[in-house]
């Protein structure tokens, strides 16, 4: 048995690598999974049931591995609504006031058939468009968020809404447990690799608080982890059209945020490993966990960055460290319960620091002077966005709109002409440049039809037209040089432009100049042509 294991997941060193770090990622799993389920409404235990399930089913049926994934906060936060009006929903329909859960895994269900079907159209490649300053307003802002996650716990009581901050010595012990995590975390690699550090941690700093009896938050403050086996859902809310248009706005908005936070974490832990994830596999992975997560109880999730990072960091790199972890974690809700809540939440918090470190590229901060001004905005914008709405898409989304727009700017600045007449009289226009949507209104201003003699031609041997904005460029120009009685041709066309013409129909003509097969002529003036035929 154990054989298989090390032949299907590796060697029995990295074997047991993935083994402890997942059981690493298990523990730090737990707060994060209770404090998301408390943030969407719903009772701990659909949490820790999706945490579970979206770990063990991703890591078994293609996820990347040594990606965690999980319940995650980007996903809860648009949960809170679809709860409450989900609730509301319920009473109005004289089904009960607690009816939100039930739309909540409808919704969940939905979101995994979404994400499948962008699997099966192999959408996710499409991440390899997200340009590097919003990967790292991306990284930066999720840090700070991370951050922000763990003030709640420097309260008396994490999970109540504007509970009081620790005072005096509880504060200083809090404080001085989390140091100690930190540090041990920080040096014990320069000692050995052979066992995690954030294991270490968690464990040496549980033993020194269960030993000297200190009065500190533990897990058990948070909620009880204890439960069972997750069982299918019996639906009680009706399974028609209406609820389908009311739970489709969000599993749409969840789907989304759900692959774009997987895929942004995919291409994160391909730096740092120096291998390649398939995205396609990842939307497949992520999309069949949330469906089964919703048919049994559990609020969905996706790809986890700080666990990622953890996993990562203690030695996991294997799709065995993601089964583990999630293995791990059903294991603390049927039988080590009472274990796993006497873990101080000093210890989780400080291992969340040391994400919170690892997590933010700092060297974006340095080279915010030596990249161009709009790079360094979209780093600046995409953060700020992370950390204002937690909305993930919306911050990746933006950043990839201002990367373009400013893209499509700078492209537009790089066309221009130069002229010359040829012996016979003939004005020849020499283009460089792309022609596109940005960059039409200066190619229009470059010519003259008035001034310009009856035969004309445009070379495009440094330039090429891209879209239908640059073909209606052309065919503009060739209406105005024809309203004046004159010719114009375009002269060494591309392949790809050349193709382009060709499906523009009437548009434009092509033909091949017999004196020169490798050039290429497209003739503006249809009549031309027509005439040049009869003779």
């Amino acid at each position: 048995m154990f054989k298989l294991i090390y032949r299907k997941f590796g060697d029995r060193l990295q074997a047991k690598d993935d083994l402890l770090s997942g059981l690493t990622v298990a523990l730090a799993l737990v707060p994060e999974a209770v404090a998301f389920a408390i943030i969407a409404g719903v009772s701990p235990l659909v949490g820790l049931y999706a945490a579970f399930m979206v770990c063990l089913i991703t890591a078994v049926i293609g996820g990347r591995p040594g990606m965690i994934s999980g319940a995650t906060g980007a996903l809860a936060v648009i949960m809170v609504s679809l709860v409450l009006l989900g609730n509301e929903r319920g009473e109005t329909l004289g089904l009960g006031s607690d009816m939100g859960v039930q739309y909540l895994f409808a919704a969940v269900i939905l979101m995994g058939i979404i994400q499948i079907g962008c699997g099966c159209l192999k959408l996710g490649r499409f991440v390899r468009l997200i340009p590097q300053p919003v990967m790292f307003g991306f990284v930066n802002g999720l840090a700070i968020v991370i951050f922000e996650a763990q003030f709640p716990m420097f309260t008396e009581s994490p999970t109540t809404p504007d509970s009081s901050w620790l005072q005096g010595n509880d504060l200083y012990l809090m404080g001085g447990l989390i140091a100690l995590t930190m540090a041990i975390i920080f040096l014990l690699p320069k000692l050995t690799t052979q066992f995690p550090s954030s294991l270490a941690a968690i464990g040496t700093v549980t033993l020194i608080v269960i030993g000297l009896d200190l009065d500190t938050l533990v897990v058990s403050d948070m909620a009880s982890i204890g439960g069972e086996l997750p069982s299918l859902v019996s639906f009680s809310i009706p399974l028609n059209w209406e609820t389908l248009t009311f739970i489709a706005p969000f599993s749409f908005i969840l789907a989304a945020v759900g692959l774009i936070e997987s895929l942004m974490t995919l291409t994160l832990i391909d730096e740092l490993t120096e291998t390649r994830g398939n995205s396609t596999r990842e939307c497949l992975g992520q999309g069949t966990a949330n469906v089964i997560t919703g048919f049994f109880g559990g609020m969905g999730g996706c790809a986890m960055i700080g666990q990622s990072i953890i996993n990562i960091r203690s030695g996991g790199r294997g799709r065995l460290s993601g089964i583990a972890a999630g293995l791990f974690l059903l294991a603390f809700i049927l039988f080590a319960s009472s274990l796993i809540e006497r873990i101080p939440l000093a210890a989780l918090t400080g291992v969340m620091f040391m994400v919170v470190i690892g997590t933010f590229e700092w060297s974006s901060i340095r080279i915010l002077r030596k990249i161009p001004k709009t790079d360094a905005f979209v780093i600046i914008l995409v953060s700020a966005i992370t950390v204002i709405t937690h909305n993930l898409a919306l911050a990746v989304i933006s950043g990839v709109i201002v990367s373009a727009l400013g893209f499509a700017w700078k492209s537009a600045q790089h066309i221009h002409r130069d002229s010359e007449i040829n012996k016979d009289g003939t004005k020849v226009y020499f283009l460089h440049g792309p022609l596109f949507f940005g960059s039409v209104t200066d190619f229009n201003l470059g010519f003259t039809p008035a001034e310009d003699p009856d035969e004309v031609i445009v070379d495009m041997k440094e330039s090429r037209v891209w879209d239908h904005s640059g073909l209606e460029a052309i065919h503009k120009l060739g209406a105005r040089y024809e309203t004046l009685g004159k010719s114009i041709k375009l002269q060494h066309i591309s392949p790809n432009c050349r193709n382009l013409l060709k499906k523009a129909g009437s548009m434009v003509d092509i033909i091949v100049l017999p004196d020169d097969p490798t050039y290429h002529v497209a003739n503006l003036n249809k009549s031309e042509d027509d005439s040049s035929e009869k003779d």
